[in-house]
């Protein structure tokens, strides 16, 4: 890690950029003639595509229901439980963010409501392969069916004999998502956004993915499909005080940099023996990691920096806007509330970012790469549309028409006026 000492304010902006990510015309180009193909053939060119790119030879994209019935032999009984634990805790917390029906009266006989209606149709893309992350599709899964949403279709690649992980099998089952198509890459988003005869078009597209699935996000963004958020390398920003144990800010900073070379972690602290022993502890921890390679491109990118005070410190983080916070620090709840620019956030010496990864019920995808400032994390909300009612009687167009009238005029749109004007002349204002 860099390890810079008291910078000065003036720094600080070089010091919160994250690695540098290279716009790659080649990979946009590439996903377009992705797109390009899959409109145009359809099932055909995925199966192409998965006998090139997944090495798999597929007669039919759609798991079947035998499938999906027998993963759960496949996956241990430790594993199933801590997977029901996890979902409960999910589930818990998202059903918690429903919010009742708005209805009020804004002046009499003038009536205003907004409803929650789910998104119809949302595609799902969960990344399989070596590591196979059933823990998004829960983060997903769960909210979307809380939200009611009609239909969900879970997109995700085959191995090479054609099958698929049987964890995330046996989670789609759990979670009740009949709909799981053998399909990755940018190839997935492609279907699920403009459709083929075994993927159903969506409305919104959640999910991670490589380079390849991000721009192909973006592209089905362009194209009118929503998308959960923007997406990035993972981060993680720990601010550390002298009550931190060093080996635990060691081993949440290594969380996040054994995801991938371009993730990037921070450390801030204002205590000198406690970044020594921090950055000591990463080199010692980082060794015993299986993908200790992985993390050490990660560490060339991310710093450990030294300031002067906990409020300094704060500042800098909420400038930084990080996907994950963790306050190892002993006036956590304090400092917390001075939080404006954070995905998720992480307090006290006990809570290690891991555990919003997988368990205690929030969610895990997350802004990044500074979109903090301005997104939310995904949520209940992620799934449902708010949409407004209102209902007019005479009493009330009676007062609110003129206003109407007279503000429509002042704009020059006279049909918007004239709209007001004929409802009161029929019910005998004039």
């Amino acid at each position: 890690m860099q390890v810079i000492q008291y910078p000065g304010a003036a720094e600080w902006p070089a010091l919160q950029q994250r690695p540098a990510q290279a716009d790659n015309p080649q990979v946009e180009a590439r996903v377009r003639q992705i797109f390009d193909d899959v409109r145009q053939r359809g099932d055909q060119a995925l199966r192409d595509y998965a006998a090139e790119l997944d090495g798999a030879a597929l007669d039919n994209l759609r798991v079947t229901p035998q499938e999906l019935a027998a993963a759960a032999a496949q996956v241990p009984a430790e594993l199933q439980a801590a997977i029901r634990q996890a979902r409960q805790n999910i589930e818990q917390f998202h059903a918690a963010q429903r919010e009742s029906e708005l209805r009020l009266e804004t002046m009499p006989g003038v009536e205003c409501w907004r409803r929650a209606v789910p998104v119809q149709r949302v595609g799902l893309y969960i990344p399989g392969g070596s590591a196979p992350l059933f823990s998004t599709l829960l983060m997903l899964g769960v909210p979307a069916r809380l939200a009611g949403c009609p239909e969900i279709v879970l997109c995700t690649p085959p191995a090479r004999d054609g099958s698929v992980n049987p964890v995330i099998l046996f989670t789609a089952e759990l979670l009740g998502i009949p709909t799981v198509v053998k399909a990755g890459g940018a190839q997935a988003v492609a279907a699920l956004a403009g459709g083929t005869a075994s993927v159903p078009a969506v409305d919104k597209i959640f999910g991670p993915g490589n380079r390849y699935v991000t721009a192909a996000k973006q592209l089905a963004a362009l194209r009118g499909v929503a998308i959960d958020l923007p997406a990035g390398p993972s981060e993680v920003l720990v601010m550390a005080d002298e009550t931190a144990n060093p080996a635990f800010v060691a081993a949440d900073l290594l969380s996040q940099a054994e995801h991938g070379p371009d993730s990037q972690v921070v450390l801030l602290t204002n205590s000198v023996a406690v970044l020594d022993a921090v950055v000591a502890e990463v080199e010692r921890q980082v060794a015993e990691l299986p993908r200790a390679e992985v993390a050490r491109l990660a560490l060339r990118e991310s710093r450990a920096l030294l300031l002067r005070t906990p409020e300094e410190m704060l500042l800098f983080a909420n400038q930084y806007a990080p996907e994950h916070l963790i306050l190892a620090m002993a006036r956590a709840e304090e400092l917390a509330v001075g939080v404006t620019s954070a995905g998720s956030v992480f307090l006290g010496h006990l809570t290690p970012e891991a555990a919003g990864d997988y368990a205690s019920g929030t969610n895990h995808t997350l802004p990044t790469n500074g979109y903090a400032r301005s997104y939310s994390g995904v949520s209940l909300d992620s799934f449902v549309k708010k949409i407004t009612f209102q209902r007019i009687s005479a009493e009330g167009l009676r007062g609110l028409g003129p206003v109407v009238e007279t503000l429509a005029e002042a704009e020059g749109l006279r049909a918007h006026a004239r709209a007001v004007t004929l409802r009161l002349q029929a019910i005998g204002n004039y």
